[in-house]
């Protein structure tokens, strides 16, 4: 609490907010991409702090969250495998799936194991080359990297029994398929600065070009994020709409070009399913056929049957930026985060589980 009152009473904030008050005539609804912002925005009360001619609404940029739950499906079905361990990261545990979840089917015996990196997952392998190891790929640009590098580490190393399930996701995309559905009108995009590190700022031009909507890449503190909503604010009113960066400390126009390289090499792109979304061409990263004696989904033909959404979540909405979890009958009632029906509630960065731990008394919502 001390923390936020400084926050709030900065030389740098007040100036922001100045600024970005003096400028803001037209009403806008700027949509941040990503989860990590949504938390920023919510932890340190920016919605609050914002003139009410300034909405902010949040947007897909979880990976958990928009993973589909024909992949949660596969995932399940290959822990279910025998000799089989599946590596992930801690989120996916508990995000449910059409009947149950991994948490769920490792007390049912399933050999499910929680890693903190790629390097994790690939010493899994060395020391049980007993076991099938099946790391789950998920995540943007920002991590797929490091799963390539595994990929990579595998083939050279000759180790046989590592394999990846990749559901990554690009960005630029999913966004260019919600802005052309018309289901919500945006007037500017709080570009992820994590995903724009490896891709560059110039990545979102096309976007920026084609719908007329000025994209600003920003970084997570939430002076970052006031500085992108300035740099939104003052390209709305100057009727321009172009790429710009507001998180010049780590993020240039061109990118990571070496991480391009690598993602290149090992993955290719290819259509992928986001959750609320649906299948969107180009937007997934798919691992090529040199690398074919890793690929999860090409060793091992499982099928996990249909699939079952939960019951009453709008998840998928409000990942669109259509809905907030205000808007959800189970919110906060038959879903928390001690016991969550969708996945917005499960991860940290998702928008259900923000404004559950920051919203519910403190967000100033704008309908």
């Amino acid at each position: 609490m001390k923390y936020l009152s400084e926050f709030r009473d900065s030389v740098l904030v007040k100036s922001l907010l100045t600024r970005i008050t003096a400028r803001s005539r037209t009403p806008v609804r700027l949509m941040e991409f990503c989860g990590g912002h949504t938390v920023s925005i919510f932890r340190h009360g920016l919605r609050q702090l914002l003139p009410p001619t300034v909405e902010l609404v949040s947007g897909p940029g979880c990976p958990v969250c928009v993973t589909a739950t024909p992949d949660l499906d596969m995932a399940i079905a290959l822990a279910q495998l025998p000799e089989v361990t599946i590596a992930t990261f801690g989120d996916m545990f508990r995000v449910p799936a059409s009947h149950g979840s991994l948490q769920e089917c490792r007390a049912d015996g399933a050999d499910v194991r929680m890693v903190y990196s790629t390097l994790d997952a690939l010493d899994l392998a060395r020391n049980n080359p007993h076991r099938k190891v099946i790391f789950l790929g998920i995540g943007f640009e920002t991590t797929a990297p490091t799963v390539a590098a595994s990929l990579l580490t595998a083939r050279d190393e000759k180790l046989a029994n590592f394999f990846v399930l990749s559901m990554h996701k690009v960005c630029p995309p999913v966004l260019r398929a919600i802005l052309s559905s018309g289901e919500i009108r945006l007037h500017g995009l709080i570009c992820p600065g994590h995903v724009s590190a490896i891709i560059g700022a110039d990545a979102w031009a096309p976007t920026a070009k084609e719908f007329g909507l000025p994209c600003v890449v920003a970084g997570f503190e939430p002076v970052d994020i006031l500085q992108a909503v300035l740099a939104l604010v003052e390209q709305v009113e100057d009727g321009v709409a172009s790429s710009s960066i507001a998180y010049t400390r780590g993020v240039t126009p061109a990118g990571n070009i070496h991480a391009q390289r690598v993602l290149a090499e090992v993955f290719e792109s290819g259509p992928a399913n986001w959750r609320g979304v649906g299948v969107v061409p180009e937007s997934g990263l798919a691992i090529r056929e040199a690398f074919s004696l890793h690929d999860a989904n090409r060793v091992f033909k499982v099928d996990p049957g249909p699939s079952v959404e939960p019951a009453g979540c709008i998840c998928g909405a409000v990942l669109r930026g259509a809905s907030t979890p205000f808007d959800c009958a189970l919110f906060g009632t038959a879903c928390t985060p001690v016991s969550p029906v969708g996945p917005c509630m499960v991860s940290s960065e998702g928008s259900c589980s923000a404004y559950y731990r920051y919203g519910r008394d403190t967000a100033v919502e704008k309908r």
